[in-house]
């Protein structure tokens, strides 16, 4: 192990003001010649964790964890001794020299500042393309469509990323960074698997780049936004995860958003990159988003250092709301509070923000809901709590929710916000949360006086339910779904199954490892395994790589998707009584589905009502899967 001198320890103390470092991870409190918070060791309602700034000392009389700045750094970020002091002296700016030195050590430490190196000089580099390169013009013209200006270009460091991959590359050999480098950054990959001959494919090419930062504000990371139309590829898609870069611990935005977070003593959390900055372009400074994944139990103890609270503000749509609980899953269990923002339909915050301005907006804000009463007042709109079945249903799906409240007051609180909604007894209620806490992976349909009902396989569409086996089956297809993430995550409001899906994506079981991938399925809710299990039982052989079996059904996903988008504008259009400016943007998008439709073929290469044997493309491996008798 490196070995930091007593004398570099003591100069990187003496440079740490103790309040202002942990003031810095949660909020504090002055108490006469000291400041008080809540132990973030440990949970309490009253502030037991004192700070002394005149010993530069900290104390929880509560766990009794106490100690200096290093050792505050070392438990709260679970960070090796040696680490902690060397995040403490970049944050001084002192160089410290270790007396020794371990070759393992020293080797991750370079990896890391090399990659770290790449991602600041293409940043520059990107964001120098955009704003000068004739060839740019295009992507200068999509940012002034957004609303957004040079200002903002440069506040972001958006940059642009040119069509001709060789534009990139010079760049790089003139940098003198290495393909190894470059393919370990994400920028770019091997055109074949261990042959370095081969050359690089550059993963991002003509799309807009938004550096994606970690908390101190290095770029780890690029989500690249399409700006012309290609079938093959999302809208969005993120650099893959890398020795810097780990996208379920990773908040878009978070290291302009952490000092706002504690003054607002909320996180707001957004569905996209551009609505966070959309956001903070307009003054709601507290705003992040996730990168690419659903939001995860780590991004819920990143968050846990900032704040107790969490504002979901995502679509107003059947989609947004299953995302919003998908989050709530992940963020209760770890203390955090979750509200929900109730978006008018058709509006994200990018959207409303344009039309409405700041103030709107924080009314919205204002009027956020608590979880609960969002989730029944939208079941009860939706005409899902009318019949005794229905709401035995939802009570058994509420008391689920409820038991991962890990604080007993508050879950007592929202139990009897269920109950009213539900009009049954907290009695019925507890007892069902006491079956849940018991039983936490089977799916309830259980109610005092109702009859057990069995749980239902989750509905999969066809064309899901095969990627989803491509997922669990091939690391190729898995890694490529996975920079997909917006592609699918728009899909999921036109095709059944996108949430599993994104599930397995976001955990990222290990294809090759059955341990892994049942390790994954067993964890999963009992109508989720049983839509799995089929797909996972019979194995096949893929006749083509993953990659391109992957490659095609996204093809088929995104044409079905077009199929449906089309047949919901007809439908709206023949509504009576749309206003002469609403029946416009209809016929737009219609003409712009139109064109899109024509550009991948005949329609009923994509209907999903046809029979799959007439479905095309017919490879070997989509084949392969009818023959077996599992249509997708």
């Amino acid at each position: 192990m490196a070995l930091i001198p007593k004398e570099s320890i003591e100069k990187v103390l003496e440079a740490t003001d103790i309040v202002d470092l942990i003031g810095s991870y949660i909020q504090l409190k002055k108490a006469g010649s000291q400041f008080k918070a809540l132990c973030p060791f440990h949970t309490e309602k009253s502030p037991s964790f004192t700070i002394t700034p005149s010993r530069q000392y900290y104390h929880c009389f509560g766990c009794q964890k106490g100690g200096n700045a290093i050792s505050f750094v070392c438990d709260y970020e679970n960070l090796p001794f040696t680490d902690a002091v060397r995040k403490l002296a970049s944050r001084a700016g002192i160089h410290i020299i270790e007396e020794a030195s371990d070759p393992n050590a020293d080797k991750s430490r370079k990896t890391r500042g090399k990659l770290l190196d790449i991602h600041r000089e293409a940043t520059a580099f990107f964001h120098e393309l955009l704003m000068k390169d004739p060839a740019a013009a295009h992507a200068r013209d999509y940012m002034k469509s957004r609303g957004f200006g040079s200002e903002m270009a440069a506040g972001w460091s958006i940059g642009w990323m040119p069509e001709n991959p060789k534009v990139f590359l010079n760049w790089a050999k003139s940098r003198k960074f290495s393909g190894r480098e470059l393919a370990d950054s994400g920028l770019a990959k091997q055109k074949e698997d261990n042959n370095p001959k081969a050359g690089l494919f550059v993963r991002f090419q003509d799309r807009l780049m938004f550096p994606i930062r970690n908390e101190i504000g290095d770029v780890i990371a690029f989500s690249g936004r399409q700006l012309r139309e290609n079938k093959n590829s999302g809208k969005y898609i993120n650099s893959p995860e890398t020795a810097i870069f780990k996208k379920s611990r990773v908040f878009f935005g978070l290291d302009r958003a952490k000092k706002p977070i504690l003054k607002e003593k909320t996180a707001l959390l957004c569905e996209g990159q551009i609505d966070a900055i959309c956001c903070h372009e307009l003054g709601i400074e507290h705003a992040i988003a996730t990168c690419g994944t659903a939001c995860t139990r780590e991004h819920a103890k990143l968050l846990k250092r900032y704040t107790n609270n969490v504002l979901i503000c995502y679509d107003a749509d059947t989609a947004g709301l299953a995302a919003a609980e998908k989050a709530y899953r992940e963020l209760v269990p770890e203390g955090l509070a979750v509200r929900v923002v109730e978006m008018p339909a058709g509006d994200d915050p990018d959207t409303f923000l344009k039309a409405h301005g700041e103030d709107a907006f924080r009314k919205l804000l204002a009027n956020a809901k608590e979880f609960f009463h969002f989730k029944l007042e939208r079941a009860k709109a939706n005409g899902i709590l009318d019949s005794p079945g229905e709401r035995a249903a939802a009570l058994n799906d509420c008391a689920g929710l409820l038991a991962l409240i890990a604080d007993f007051a508050v879950q007592d609180n929202q139990l009897n916000v269920v109950a009213v909604h539900l009009q049954t007894s907290t009695q019925s209620l507890r007892e069902a949360i006491a079956r849940a806490k018991s039983q936490p992976k089977r799916a309830y349909a259980e109610a005092p006086g109702e009859i057990v009902l069995a749980a239902e396989p989750t509905r999969l569409h066809r064309i899901v339910a095969f990627l989803c086996h491509l997922a669990l089956s091939s690391g190729p297809a898995q890694r490529l779904l996975g920079e997909q993430f917006e592609t699918l995550h728009e899909a999921n409001r036109w095709l059944e199954g996108i949430p599993l899906l994104e599930a397995i994506l976001a955990a990222a079981p290990e294809p090759s490892s059955h341990a892994a991938v049942n390790a994954f399925i067993g964890g999963l809710s009992e109508s989720d395994r049983l839509a799995l299990a089929r797909e996972t039982a019979n194995p096949i052989e893929f006749s083509l790589d993953g990659m391109q079996s992957a490659e095609q059904a996204l093809a088929l996903l995104s044409g079905t998707v077009l199929q449906r988008r089309d047949a919901a504008v007809k439908a709206e259009l023949k509504q009576p009584g749309l206003s002469a400016e609403r029946v416009v943007e209809l016929l737009h998008e219609a003409k712009e589905i139109s064109s899109l439709l024509r550009g991948i073929g005949q329609r009923s290469e994509f209907d999903d009502e046809l029979p799959a044997s007439t479905w095309k493309p017919k490879t070997p491996t989509w084949k392969k899967w009818q023959d077996r008798g599992k249509n997708p």
